[in-house]
């Protein structure tokens, strides 16, 4: 159990610590001759008789600055600790950091601590009740209501080991945290030793690291660094492991020490993606001296970092002017640097000098929208957010997302193994493909679907002379945020249940068919034998439109009928093949991939069909779109060929 102090400056944090474990938490010089704690310091004790070779049967503590010009110090140490220990003087009293660090312990989501009423010798039991009482007031609205107070001498050792007990056995309750999410520590100290070489040392906020694992070493300003861990101690001692909640001292090779800055992450290395922009729930402190209005600029503090940010208002608060003190509100932060930030975070804010702390909260959504951030179903999703359950967090969050989730994202986001991600959601639709994937909802994938075939519909309806719609215009039309390899395996999905059909580059309806008149029979049949007699260079619609003496948008309408029942193919607008001829053309590419190492040039193309480079071109750019062929590099190929596959294009 990690335990982190808390308290006014000089109220006996260090001394106290010394009392619990023996440990002087001071190491710099400025300290000790100033006598005050400027840096982080560390102590750790055993749990019992047991804990000496155990080093997850240990108490470890954190020992912050009480200075009002440290306090991102003490949100540092403080964002990773278990169980709070504040600090009051019975001379002193309750005092301005006394009130500052306990708003921070409340905003951090702390919940279990204990107060030691320092200094009980110097004071009548008279002082030592009434500071008793405003202890107890004073706690009264935060997260650590009702927790024990111990008074405390640690000069004569008056209530430390009743202290040490209660410490104990609250750690001995302590549950083991899961180990299913990405490991993250944020270093909050650097240095080399002789024979060992860079040491780092931190808090894990998740996950576990062991003995040999290879790490990232991610900063804002885009460094990352693959590194592997030599050696661990974790809590004081040498551990082949380290989890949530350990102090770790993590030995890293193929690293100068120097390299290393206070506030760089090591992380699992699937997780290093950094966010300049978070949604999150804001609670703003009772006395918070003013409203926040839209785009106030704040400090915002997440784990060992900070940055400026502008604060945009999401729900009901902006319409109220700003986000009152006292209340809580759905903020969008807007940061001048980037963050590592994964959801159940917590951040705390203070004001644009850093001087007063103002409010706090939980990150919602790491990765969030820059724009149409206030619609209904994007404010819905946050409210689905605030589920603090992972697998019933991530289960209404898929019901609510109608166009799926990206899963690299989403296990980033939430700091979850992708293959956790499939336990907590058995009974999704995962869509793998080599750009990326998709989640989905059974119902979202119906649903779009059911999207897909009514925008066919209505399509032809209105286009009946069009032979059906190209995928990419599809996915314009029905799912433009959609990636749009998943958006062809939606398609694909559609065709293999026999909904939806696909002729060359086009996507139709089954009961999307053309039937022709006797007289458009006619023409239509004197239409082919024109584009026949053309072979490799056939007439424009233009001019067969003067050769069969018809209007050019007649001619244009009734070969785009001829084309939906597959007699021909339209290979530019306005210029049509017929079936023979691309069967022979078709024949002409393979040949020349077979005699040039499966490449086709547009040159050699040009020079067997015996017309313009352009044109070859046009042909070869159709055999790409029907996926005949595959553009790669300066050339074609037959993309059977890079499949491994045999031939497809059949009859054609």
């Amino acid at each position: 159990m990690l335990i982190g102090t808390a308290g006014h400056i000089d109220h006996g944090k260090t001394t106290l610590l010394r009392a619990l474990t023996g440990i002087d938490t001071t190491h710099l010089p400025e300290e000790k001759a100033r006598g005050i704690t400027i840096e982080l310091g560390y102590a750790f004790a055993p749990l019992d008789e047991a804990a000496g070779v155990d080093a997850a049967r240990t108490l470890a503590f954190i020992d912050v600055p009480g200075h009002e010009r440290f306090i991102p110090t003490m949100l540092m140490g403080a964002s990773g600790i278990d169980f709070a220990l504040l600090v009051v003087a019975a001379d002193d009293g309750v005092m301005p950091q006394t009130r500052e660090h306990l708003a921070i312990l409340h905003l951090l989501g702390i919940a279990r601590g204990a107060v030691a009423l320092t200094k009980c010798d110097r004071v009548p039991p008279a002082r030592v009740a009434e500071v008793d009482a405003d202890i107890a007031a004073l706690l009264a609205p935060t997260s650590l209501a009702g927790s024990p107070v111990f008074a405390v001498s640690a000069l004569s050792g008056e209530g430390i080991e009743p202290l040490r007990e209660h410490l104990r056995a609250v750690a001995r309750e302590e549950s083991m945290q899961p180990a299913d999410a990405g490991f993250r520590l944020v270093v909050d100290r650097r240095f080399a030793l002789a024979g060992a070489g860079t040491i780092v040392t931190g808090t894990v906020h998740a996950g576990t690291v062991r003995s040999g694992d290879t790490v990232l070493l991610a900063r804002a300003d885009g460094l990352r660094r693959a590194l592997r861990v030599r050696g661990l101690r974790v809590n004081g001692r040498i551990s082949e492991s380290g989890s949530q909640g350990s102090r770790c001292a993590v030995n890293l090779a193929g690293i100068d020490y120097g390299e290393v800055e206070r506030g760089d992450w090591l992380l699992t290395p699937q997780a290093a993606r950094a966010t300049d922009r978070i949604d999150l729930r804001l609670q703003l402190l009772p006395d918070a001296p003013r409203k926040l209005g839209q785009w106030s600029s704040v400090t915002l503090h997440h784990a060992g970092g900070h940055a400026m940010a502008r604060l945009a208002l999401l729900d009901e608060a902006l319409e109220a002017g700003g986000l009152a003190p006292g209340a809580s509100g759905l903020v969008q932060a807007v940061c001048d640097r980037p963050l590592f930030a994964c959801c159940g975070d917590r951040i705390v804010i203070r004001d644009a000098a850093g001087s007063n702390t103002l409010g706090g909260g939980r990150v919602l959504d790491p990765f969030p929208p820059a724009r149409h951030r206030r619609r209904p179903e994007r404010l819905a999703m946050l409210a689905v957010l605030e589920t603090p359950e992972p697998a019933a967090r991530l289960v209404a969050l898929l019901e609510c997302a109608p166009l799926g989730l990206d899963p690299e994202e989403l296990a980033i986001a939430h700091n979850l193994p992708g293959a956790r991600i499939r336990e907590l959601l058995p009974d999704a639709r995962h869509v793998a493909t080599k750009a990326g994937g998709r989640i989905f909802s059974h119902a979202a994938w119906g649903a779009l679907g059911e999207s897909v075939l009514a925008r066919l519909a209505a399509h032809h309806e209105h286009f009946a002379d069009e032979p059906g719609v190209e995928r990419e215009r599809l996915r314009r039309m029905c799912a433009p945020q959609l990636p749009s390899a998943v958006f062809l395996s939606r398609l694909e999905a559609l065709l293999d249940d026999g909904r939806l059909v696909r002729m060359g580059s086009y996507w139709h309806m089954p009961t999307h068919t053309v039937e022709l008149g006797t007289a458009d029979r006619e023409r239509a049949d004197a239409m082919l034998a024109h584009l026949l007699a053309g072979e490799y260079d056939p007439p424009w619609v233009r001019d067969l439109a003067a050769l069969c003496a018809l209007e050019e948008g007649a001619t244009r309408s009734l070969l785009r009928r001829v084309a939906m029942r597959g007699e021909i193919f339209q290979v530019v607008r306005d210029l049509f093949y017929p079936c023979v001829t691309v069967a022979r053309l078709s024949a002409i590419a393979t040949e020349l991939a077979a005699a040039n190492e499966g490449r086709i040039r547009a040159a050699d193309f040009r020079d067997r069909i015996g017309g313009g480079r352009k044109r070859a071109i046009q042909i070869l750019e159709f055999f790409d779109r029907v996926g005949f062929t595959r553009r790669v590099g300066a050339g074609h190929r037959l993309a059977h060929v890079l499949r491994g596959e045999p031939p497809a294009w059949g009859e054609n």
